[in-house]
């Protein structure tokens, strides 16, 4: 046997015997998303949620734990890829971590994003801001953004599926409510079935847990402003929840109602959060063009949206392809 095959086979040795070790997996096994639930789990399923900032290696590249959590009993991480901006739900016996900051990570996308998107312009009034964050995108194709506010109302199921139609694999980003997941179960597991069956490519943006609001009360005292709201359980709540019911929460938030303020932007980049306003609310007149951020309610209390975005879409005032939203920082 040669050196070089003396060599080979230790080097292959060496890793059968790391796998063998207690906690070491291959990148396929990392994964810690639960399952989707045939019932609503409770957020609670999700222990010790808490936000962090580290630097991680893993058996396939590298990456930041932006989360960590405990999910039946076993310790996971919810880890971005500071490029792609995309996230997933990992083992945290799978990754070797060591805390970092935002400084040092200033030159990730992920973290220039952040920092943009929290100083963004905004429409700034006495006591708060409007449609703060990130509102258009890069590149020349528009950003679907749905907010899935608390309603009474069912999904818009036929718009959605109709969605899939114009474009294979459409991708949607979701601004969803904890309040909304707690009561339209049935519409969240069709979205996740329609996901599965490639009608769509989800990405889930924060939108809190409650989604506060109170008919005729001024801005600055409503939505997450409203006296005694805990913003940061606002967010992560939601997080968990989503989790508990196997998705995975993606580095955005957007606030209720495009309302926030200068203390509430700083509670969004602490999570590391990108703060996600708008260009293009349809139902308020605002009109599309390349790179715009779309806002629709597909969530029932918002028609006249929808029939904007059919029509915009079928005479080609909506640049095409929709993009994903993590193209658009």
């Amino acid at each position: 046997m040669t050196g070089a095959m003396i060599a080979r086979a230790l080097r292959i040795l060496a890793a059968l015997m790391w796998l063998a070790l207690p906690g070491a997996a291959s990148a396929a096994n990392c994964s810690i998303e639960a399952p989707a639930p045939s019932h609503l789990n409770a957020a609670s399923l999700v222990d010790d949620y808490r936000s962090i900032l580290r630097a991680c290696r893993g058996p396939d590249g590298s990456g930041v734990a932006v989360r960590s959590f405990t999910l039946a009993g076993q310790a996971g991480l919810l880890i971005a890829d500071p490029d792609a901006l995309t996230t997933r739900l990992e083992r945290a016996s799978c990754w070797t971590c060591q805390e970092t900051s935002e400084d040092a990570l200033a030159d990730t996308r992920m973290v220039k994003a952040i920092r943009k998107s929290a100083e963004a312009p905004a429409l700034v009034k006495r006591d708060f801001l409007k449609n703060a964050g990130l509102a258009h995108g890069e590149g020349s194709s528009a950003y679907f953004t749905g907010d899935l506010c608390p309603s009474t109302r069912p999904l818009d199921r036929a718009f959605l599926d109709d969605l899939a139609t114009k474009q294979s694999h459409a991708p949607i980003a979701l601004s969803i409510s904890g309040l909304w997941l707690l009561r339209h179960f049935a519409d969240f597991r069709w979205l996740v079935d329609r996901q599965a069956a490639g009608a769509f490519e989800i990405t889930w943006v924060d939108h809190s847990y409650h989604h506060p609001f109170r008919r005729g009360v001024a801005n600055d005292r409503n939505f997450l402003l409203t006296p005694g709201v805990d913003a940061e359980a606002e967010i992560l709540d939601t997080e968990r929840l989503l989790i508990a019911n196997g998705q995975t929460p993606s580095l955005f938030f957007r606030f209720p109602g495009l309302i926030s303020s200068a203390p509430l932007m700083q509670t969004a980049r602490q999570n590391h959060l990108i703060t996600l306003g708008a260009d293009a609310w349809l139902a308020i007149g605002q009109p599309p063009k390349p790179g715009s951020i779309l806002l629709l309610h597909p969530n029932g209390n918002e028609e006249i949206g929808l029939k904007i975005f059919d029509a915009d879409f079928a005479r080609g005032a909506i640049a095409r392809p929709l993009a994903p939203l993590n193209a658009a920082p």
